[in-house]
């Protein structure tokens, strides 16, 4: 099927690449997702028979002094183009996160839970779901978290690096959830365009997330253990590293309802092994 992805430079757009080379990439140069209209025309030019947008305002403290273009990139931009994607009677498959709730309690959100952002970030991802249900096409939201790869900037590359030149970092570890290779990322995309292109009342919100859930702390030691880095990690509590925008506490998600589609967690630590020698950090 022709695939339409928004994205052409970040994590799960060039995993997406790997796995549907076929498919038409849109990067900021193509489609700049500050131009909602821009973004919804190229849809209707194209013509495709899925899209996928794997791109968005992900500088979360940033957001917190620029909300207003935030907004625009992650809320108004995703609605226009689940408006033109429901004219063409298209899937239209849209990424969002787990920062859409508060991070209260110790059980895993489901995708029905109720939904409380604690910041700009998670306010302006929550505006980009509202207004693609509101779409009324055919669409999947796929909420994801702490997403990493070997490529782009992320939890895991910022470790390997520190971890080679330090021999001890404090992490935090009072955040709780689960770490989500960007390649499963991708490869969830695909098969929920795809199948929803021939079953539209698998519309609808979905998580999906590595397993096991685990501590940013927890994920560093094994970046360190797998990596052989002689890098000791100490926990430390949230409060000993303040950001601009409060990050959750508990991010653990329930994912179970995507076994409509045949998927299920993806396992992190494996994904990091891949990871790690994509970088070439171990063989």
């Amino acid at each position: 099927m022709s695939i339409l992805v928004f994205g052409s430079t970040g994590q799960v757009a060039t995993e997406l690449k790997r796995l549907a080379p076929d498919a038409t990439f849109l990067g900021r140069a193509q489609a700049d997702l500050s131009d909602p209209d821009a973004c919804a025309a190229a849809i209707r030019a194209a013509r495709p028979e899925a899209v996928i947008n794997a791109a968005a305002w992900t500088a979360v403290d940033k957001a917190e002094s620029e909300e207003p273009a935030a907004e625009v990139v992650n809320g108004d931009a995703p609605t226009a183009m689940a408006q033109a994607c429901a004219e063409l009677g298209i899937p239209f498959v849209h990424i969002s996160t787990d920062y859409v709730f508060d991070g209260s309690g110790e059980a895993p959100f489901t995708p029905d839970h109720p939904t409380a952002p604690l910041g700009a970030y998670g306010r302006t991802k929550l505006k980009g779901e509202e207004g693609v249900r509101a779409a009324g096409g055919i669409h999947a939201i796929l909420r994801t978290s702490w997403v990493f790869s070997a490529h782009g900037n992320n939890f895991l590359k910022t470790m390997l690096r520190l971890g080679a030149e330090r021999d001890g970092l404090t992490v935090v570890a009072d955040q709780i959830g689960g770490p989500t290779p960007a390649s499963a990322i991708a490869e969830a995309c695909l098969a929920i365009a795809a199948q929803l292109s021939v079953d539209a009342s698998k519309s609808g919100t979905y998580h999906f997330s590595g397993a096991p859930d685990a501590s940013w702390a927890d994920f560093a030691r094994e970046i360190m253990e797998q990596a052989a880095l002689d890098c000791t990690i100490t926990d430390i509590p949230s409060s000993q590293f303040p950001t601009p925008a409060k990050r959750p506490a508990n991010s653990r998600m329930a994912c179970e309802t995507l076994a409509v589609f045949g998927l299920s967690r993806p396992d992190w630590k494996a994904a990091t092994t891949q990871a790690l020698k994509d970088l070439g950090a171990i063989t």
